[in-house]
């Protein structure tokens, strides 16, 4: 089975309440190791940006240097199917944004590899 690790940067009020609906959503796919559900790892961090013109920033403004306070997340995605995977991950990213208050979702996503 296919597992991947995304990792994304959010504002730390909104970490937990991303990670129960995405821990809700999809309980076969994320955050499951095993007999273990809900699994996830956070850092503490500062981000770093400068809203560009036509922008729409939920902190800062336009042109101006921005450093936030942010958790960095990480989290196993599986796939429900012996393919790819690749679908399963991009559900997961589509929720993600939907939910994350950033215009701009920073995340990254690696494939895993079983040894």
């Amino acid at each position: 089975m296919p597992r991947f690790k995304l990792v994304f940067f959010s504002p730390i009020a909104n970490t937990q309440p991303i990670l129960h609906h995405l821990f809700e959503q999809f309980p076969r796919n994320v955050g499951k190791i095993g007999a273990y559900g809900g699994c996830a790892f956070v850092t503490r961090g500062t981000g770093q940006f400068i809203p560009l013109e036509g922008a729409n920033p939920t902190i800062g403004s336009v042109g101006a240097p921005e450093r936030v306070e942010e958790d960095r997340v990480e989290v196993v995605v599986q796939s429900d199917a012996s393919g790819p995977g690749d679908s399963d991950v991009k559900r997961v990213l589509e929720e993600l944004k939907k939910v994350h208050p950033y215009e701009e979702v920073a995340y990254d996503v690696y494939r895993l590899e079983e040894f």
